[in-house]
């Protein structure tokens, strides 16, 4: 066994193979249906998730996302439609096709007492040729704490642990559950830093988050889902425009001037509150500088100004809010059937 290397990853992959995976969506699923008893939970949704992508699934509690996820991982049977992981169904997935996923939990409990590296060799056995472990402390960033306890760990370390979990046995694809649930802004920092490397090793990435810019931030594509059907998708900048073209302009109201200056000014509405003034126009350049060329013939400043457009947070909001949905969250369907074997 250690003479071979298992002909998947991407210094093992031959020629033609690795071009023949490149073409193949290394996730697709077509018109994807769930239904617990009469509670239809997925109503036919299609994706694609390409070779080496941060592929971001986003969606409220209860649009079902776990359900899908449960299904793509090979843990819950779906009513009808198509699936493919890695080129295989997961439904009749075998031990080799389970060799080449890593599954990342949103919440673990690990043994406090096991150190760190000993942790992720016992987890290293479960796989048939898993990655060195000092390679995998080295990619989640624990080197250093290798001899550590599991319980004298921070939250964002043992997140890390829960990653190497993840990844010790070298996967394809990596099903990554809200890595960030719970850490401090500079731990979620460090951790995306480690997932943005996850990319830089050709690893494939389903990301599932519930912070808007960490998805902007990570992802190369994203879905979201609302009430069980796919509300919108394309990239963050993509998705970021589908708002339009609409903008907030905003900036310290000069002394002396009116809310009837600055309307006269720009040629667009506005509001003041606690001393700003806030524009919201379609045309940015076209207020900008009328606003700007009378502030220089009328001599006042405008402090403070800033233009800020739509971003991933608004589309989520717009979009994901239920409306008159079935009712039930994921959870309600885990009560109802348990995971296919």
């Amino acid at each position: 066994m250690s003479g071979r290397r298992r002909s998947r990853g991407v210094l093992a992959l031959g020629a033609v193979d690795r071009k023949v995976r490149a073409m193949a969506p290394v996730v697709a699923v077509r018109e994807l249906r769930k239904s617990y008893g009469e509670l239809e939970r997925l109503h036919g949704i299609s994706f694609s998730v390409e070779a080496g992508q941060i592929f971001g699934f986003l969606g409220t509690n209860g649009a079902g996302k776990t359900t899908t996820i449960e299904i793509l991982e090979g843990y819950r049977a779906r009513t009808s439609g198509e699936v493919s992981v890695l080129g295989v169904d997961p439904a009749r997935a075998d031990r080799a096709w389970r060799n080449r996923i890593g599954i990342v939990l949103q919440e673990s409990e690990l043994n406090p007492v096991y150190t760190v590296r000993e942790t992720v060799t016992m987890f290293a056995r479960y796989f048939d040729a898993p990655t060195p472990i000092g390679r995998t402390l080295d990619v989640v960033g624990l080197a250093d704490n290798a001899d550590e306890r599991i319980g004298r760990l921070s939250g964002g370390q043992k997140r890390r642990v829960d990653v190497a979990l993840g990844l010790v046995g070298d996967p394809d694809v990596l099903f990554l559950d809200e890595p960030t649930t719970g850490l401090d802004p500079a731990a979620r920092r460090e951790m995306w830093r480690m997932i943005d490397g996850l990319r830089a090793e050709g690893k494939t990435v389903f990301l599932t988050t519930h912070y808007m810019d960490e998805a902007a931030h990570l992802s190369d594509h994203i879905v979201i889902l609302r009430a069980g059907t796919i509300a919108a998708e394309g990239t963050p900048d993509e998705l970021s425009r589908s708002l339009g073209g609409t903008s907030d302009i905003s900036f310290l109201l000069p002394a002396g001037t009116t809310t009837v200056d600055i309307e006269q000014a720009a040629g667009a509405a506005a509001t003041v509150g606690g001393g700003m003034v806030r524009l919201r126009t379609d045309s940015v350049q076209h207020v900008l500088t009328r606003l700007l060329r009378w502030a220089e013939d009328a001599r006042v400043e405008l402090s403070a100004l800033q233009v800020t457009q739509p971003t991933l947070d608004d589309v989520f909001v717009q979009l994901a809010e239920p409306d008159g949905d079935a009712g039930g969250g994921d959870d309600a369907g885990d009560a109802v059937e348990a995971p296919a074997p």
